[in-house]
């Protein structure tokens, strides 16, 4: 018995010509009509254009060790646009960030040393970056605890959550380091946008606090302030809209921001509204790092399972995150900043008040 395809009403697929002088934008939109990852791409790019175009309250998850290979650039662009108006990131990447605004030397290196003669030379690497112990590390750790000591009235007043010792240090970055234009947590601080942390002790900043402590500058950080603070951002927000690259504890940390509220508090709430994510883990092991946009709609972390506002692209964020850049920017105007760091008290309030 003969039926009538199912795939009949669907587009048809046509080999596409690149053209001489093309823009990205055209050219994304030409890898949209392919296939594959490509196609997937095509979408990611509409989705996030759609989030800065919506208004959405646009979160950035920062994992992986993108920012201290140069990609810091990038989210300042987007903060500088008003395109991002939320970061939750490793502690990590803002401690690497710094380097770059206080001239500390990162290097371009081949993937490929003996790396016992490279630690008997002081040189560290992530992968094909190239980082100096001394004059990197241990330089930053003493930025790190200056900071701590010049800043000690302003962290001491209450245990603060991580957007609050950011938001600090960003100040303090913009006025002390002879590049400040170079960090992403400098321009955040600026223009309000408050950054937490994934974890309040997995870094190279916490490490050091370790020791100021010692120094007679102890700081409280409170874990859950930030659950608490991150919940009222998402539960202001009229719409939402996740960008996560890699994965990972700044995924887990975004999104648990809809069932802190609805399952924790007991508030009717139904999770963000969009959601893109650029990594390579997968799913067959349970976790396609905390767990797939359909698994996330179960736990209330998203409104609704749609292909076209929950987008996953699987692959290394160093190659689609910039082409995603380059795509909003040129096809969005700026957006005007929300300077949500100057609205916490009242954010915060609001979800008080309701729980």
């Amino acid at each position: 018995m003969n039926h009538t395809s199912l795939f009949k009403n669907l587009p048809d697929i046509i080999p596409q010509i690149i053209q001489k002088g093309m823009s990205l934008p055209e050219l994304i939109t030409l890898m949209g009509q392919t296939s594959f990852e490509a196609r997937i791409l095509h979408r990611a790019a509409k989705l996030f254009q759609q989030m800065v175009t919506a208004e959405d309250t646009i979160w950035l998850g920062i994992a992986g060790a993108g920012i201290a290979g140069g990609m810091g650039g990038m989210v300042i662009s987007l903060l500088e646009a008003g395109f991002i108006d939320v970061i939750c990131s490793t502690g990590a990447q803002v401690y690497h960030d710094l380097h770059f605004a206080f001239g500390l030397p990162v290097k371009s290196i081949s993937p490929y040393h003996d790396d016992n003669i490279l630690r008997q030379h002081g040189d560290t690497r992530i992968y094909d970056i190239g980082i100096r112990e001394k004059e990197t590390l241990e330089a930053q750790d003493e930025i790190i605890r200056q900071f701590v000591k010049e800043s000690y009235t302003l962290l001491t007043a209450h245990p603060l959550s991580s957007w609050e010792f950011n938001y600090q240090l960003g100040l303090w970055v913009g006025k002390k380091a002879a590049h400040p234009e170079r960090s992403f947590v400098a321009t955040a601080a600026r223009l309000g946008v408050p950054i937490f942390w994934d974890s309040l002790t997995n870094h190279s900043i916490a490490m050091n606090l370790v020791k100021t402590d010692r120094e007679g500058y102890p700081v409280v950080l409170s874990g859950q302030r930030d659950i608490f603070d991150s919940a009222a951002i998402a539960y202001f927000a009229e719409g939402t809209g996740f960008v996560e690259l890699g994965g990972g504890g700044p995924k887990n940390f975004i999104q648990q921001t809809g069932p802190t509220i609805s399952q924790i508090l007991g508030i009717n709430f139904e999770g963000a509204d969009r959601g893109l994510q650029i990594s390579t883990a997968v799913a067959r092991e349970g976790s396609l790092s905390s767990c797939t946009f359909g698994e996330a709609v179960t736990w209330g972390k998203y409104r609704k399972a749609d292909e076209e506002k929950l987008v996953q692209l699987w692959g290394e964020y160093s190659i689609f995150f910039p082409l995603l850049c380059a795509y909003v920017i040129d096809l969005c105007p700026a957006r005007k900043h929300k300077n949500l760091i100057s609205q916490m008290k009242n954010i915060i309030n609001n979800l008080e008040k309701a729980a």
